[in-house]
């Protein structure tokens, strides 16, 4: 009687045959699984947004924004939104005003438009280039203010909601409906006079009830008015900077030493009979460069 045995048999031709088969359904599985998706998101641009451009610009045509009337003052309620208090930005700290009410202040105004139209204000909101708004380094979120054009007179009241200019001589930045209004959007900048705006200020709002423009940069000054620009504690030092800086000035350059408590010698600008006078001055200055100076009495 033949036996049969009950284990497999194999042929020698079996294991070839089983590795072409494993690597056949390995072939299978790679086809039947899922296509890689394909990304949608397009990688991050650090010169997308506002920074995409690299100079500021207004319209492409010229627009007449006469029609749009002056930031109404009135009592808001301050957030913490854009009134972090310091804050600092480009490696230079600043400390918020505590008491507004009487602030007035001369410099340099620029404006600020397309660049930055519609992305988010310091405290939240969305700049308009066509809103009477500005950016002030100091001032609390929100305060109004009024800005008048020293060469022309004209004046616009704006609401701050935003931080900057932070460029040396400038003191406020204007949406470029304001900067239209007082005559310096094709300039780009512009001497002004800044000044807190109230809620209740006689009329017309916010306007304060007192002297004209005019007759307010020719006001008298005290006696012995000077502009400081610079100190040092070597004599010879002073005297370098003052006889360089005269060939450049149309007032004279003079020089204040003391002794105690140690030698200081303070390079000053001046004197002057009148506001006038000191605003040219410092119009000088900032075309040297020099942004600083501070007035002082001797």
């Amino acid at each position: 009687m033949q036996q049969y045995s009950s284990s497999p048999v194999f042929s020698k031709h079996q294991p070839r045959m089983y590795l072409v088969l494993a690597l056949l359904c390995v072939f299978l599985a790679a086809c039947s699984g899922s296509k890689p998706k394909t990304k949608t998101t397009e990688p991050y641009n650090p010169n997308d947004g506002r920074y995409k451009h690299d100079k500021d610009f207004g319209p492409s045509e010229e627009v007449d924004l006469s029609h749009i009337p002056d930031a109404v003052p009135r009592y808001e309620v301050r957030t913490r939104a854009g009134n972090k208090n310091p804050y600092t930005v480009l490696g230079k700290t600043y400390h918020l005003i505590k008491d507004e009410t009487s602030y007035k202040e001369r410099g340099y105004a620029s404006w600020y438009g397309n660049k930055f139209n519609g992305y988010h204000t310091s405290n939240g909101e969305l700049y308009d280039m066509y809103a009477m708004t500005g950016a002030h380094k100091t001032l609390p979120i929100p305060s109004y203010v009024r800005v008048t054009n020293l060469d022309n007179g004209k004046s616009v009241v704006v609401r701050i909601n935003d931080r900057g200019p932070f460029h040396q001589g400038r003191i406020v930045d204007l949406s470029y409906a304001a900067a239209q209004r007082i005559g310096i959007h094709k300039a780009g900048t512009g001497r002004v006079e800044v000044e807190i705006a109230l809620p209740g200020d006689a009329p017309p709002i916010p306007r304060k009830a007192e002297t004209s423009v005019a007759k307010q940069i020719e006001a008298a000054l005290p006696p012995g008015t000077y502009l400081q620009i610079g100190a040092f504690g070597n004599k010879q030092a002073a005297q370098d900077f003052a006889s360089n800086l005269g060939t450049k000035l149309t007032f004279p350059v003079v020089i204040s030493s003391a002794s105690a408590p140690k030698e200081i010698h303070r390079v000053r600008l001046g004197p002057f009979k009148d506001a006038k006078n000191l605003q040219q001055a410092r119009d000088q200055l900032a075309r040297v460069k020099i942004y600083e100076a501070h007035v002082v009495y001797q």
